[in-house]
């Protein structure tokens, strides 16, 4: 593709562990352009990231951030994870230097149709049944965004023919001026409050995913969710609804694209859900081990109590749970572990002390606390029997123990294997 950005200076503010700052970082340098890495992570913290980017001629400027490289520059590439409140922006903003996210500039650049799937829980796995979906009749499909990819990495190897899946967050939406052609939203509950002011700003920061939409885009939506159903109501483009599943949302835009019944019979058949998001990862002596670390508000946590105590209603639920707070209530979660869960591993956290203390409001509940993931399996192990299941679905954040909640979930299979 043309050379956009060629000799113009780009900043490019947060690598992450995640995989996305790499694919931009990558981006703008197969550009030519003079790309500068800042981020407030140390270099041994990024080690994971700067190994993928060892021998390029790439500056770096880690553990701080400088003014300079907020003035100096031609473009500033905010990371999701900045905050739009962050001092270096403004004064950036200050400078007339243009800060963007590579979610905006794929936007701009894109010529093919996009899906954006968006939600508080559900998105990747909607995402992921929409993808395979789509490809089974258009082979082109792409799928990319916050599913540890920037879709600048697949920009290269678009064509008239894709059809381009987007999975994105609040963090991505809340900057976006231009709307995908078919815009799906799982569902809304509260989040990221320690990112928002309150759970109007967050939701706020979802509406880009449709706000630009033409009279002949779609938006998708789920009709069981008080505040998606609101956002039909504001909606310029067709609003399609859908009953309250992850299923029912992909088969929505299935539809959509007339995907043959016999592929989507397929699909489906052959489906084993998405990594990290309610995955059977192993049976120990007769014990089921399911991995939900994405599971990362409270509500997502009580969703999936729900889902295993009436998938395994004879056997009794041990669950890990607990972590970080985002500014979150506990009181319903509470109220469902009190109600469902037979026995409660507890580790450590803002969030797992705001729950204890609505414990104990309730029935005496079964728990105990630990200090680490091995601990935590040993401890389940111990206390689980044949048929039982132990559920990793803390409700709360990682960022206390773990590097993000995919390594909470990497060292929940860990713990297990050592069994």
């Amino acid at each position: 593709m043309r050379k956009l950005f060629k000799n113009k200076r780009v900043t490019i503010m947060g690598l992450g562990l995640l995989g996305g700052g790499v694919g931009v970082a990558k981006f703008f340098y197969q550009q030519g352009a003079k790309v500068l890495v800042t981020d407030l992570k140390t270099k041994e913290q990024l080690r994971e990231s700067l190994q993928k980017l060892k021998g390029l001629s790439i500056k770096f400027v880690l553990g701080k951030h400088r003014k300079e490289d907020f003035i100096s520059t031609d473009l500033v590439i905010k990371n999701p994870a900045v905050p739009r409140s962050s001092p270096y922006l403004k004064i950036a903003k200050k400078h007339n230097i243009p800060v963007k996210t590579d979610i905006g500039i794929f936007f701009e650049l894109c010529q093919a149709p996009i899906i954006g799937v968006t939600g508080t829980k559900g998105k990747s796995t909607v995402t992921t049944l929409i993808y395979f979906f789509l490809k089974s009749k258009f082979p082109d499909t792409i799928l990319a965004g916050n599913i540890s990819r920037s879709p600048l990495e697949i920009l290269s190897k678009i064509n008239k023919e894709s059809k381009v899946v987007l999975e994105l967050s609040s963090f991505q939406l809340e900057d976006l001026k231009k709307s995908p052609k078919v815009a799906v939203i799982t569902n809304i509950f509260p989040d990221h409050l320690d990112r928002y002011k309150n759970f109007k700003d967050y939701i706020a920061a979802k509406k880009p995913i449709f706000k630009y939409q033409k009279e002949t885009d779609i938006l998708v939506v789920n009709y069981h969710n008080p505040y998606t159903r609101k956002f039909a109501l504001s909606a310029l483009s067709k609003v399609y609804f859908f009953k309250d599943s992850n299923i029912s949302a992909a088969l929505a835009v299935a539809k959509i694209f007339k995907i043959p019944k016999g592929n989507i019979k397929k699909v489906l058949s052959n489906f084993k859900g998405v990594p990290n998001r309610q995955e059977l990862v192993a049976i120990k002596k007769g014990v089921k081990y399911i991995n939900d670390t994405t599971a990362t508000v409270p509500q997502a946590a009580i969703l999936a109590i729900k889902t295993f105590r009436e998938r395994f209603s004879d056997s009794r639920i041990i669950l890990i749970a607990g972590g970080m707070d985002k500014k979150l209530n506990y009181r319903d979660l509470a109220k469902e572990i009190q109600k469902r869960v037979d026995y409660l591993i507890l580790l450590p956290g803002t969030a797992s002390d705001k729950l204890k203390k609505e414990l104990k409001k309730l029935k005496e509940v079964k728990m105990s606390w630990v200090d680490s993931m091995e601990k935590a399996i040993k401890k389940a192990a111990e206390r689980a029997k044949r048929e039982d299941v132990v559920l990793l679905s803390p409700g709360a954040t990682s960022f206390n123990l773990f590097k993000n909640e995919f390594d909470r979930g990497e060292q929940f299979v860990k713990a297990i294997k050592k069994l």
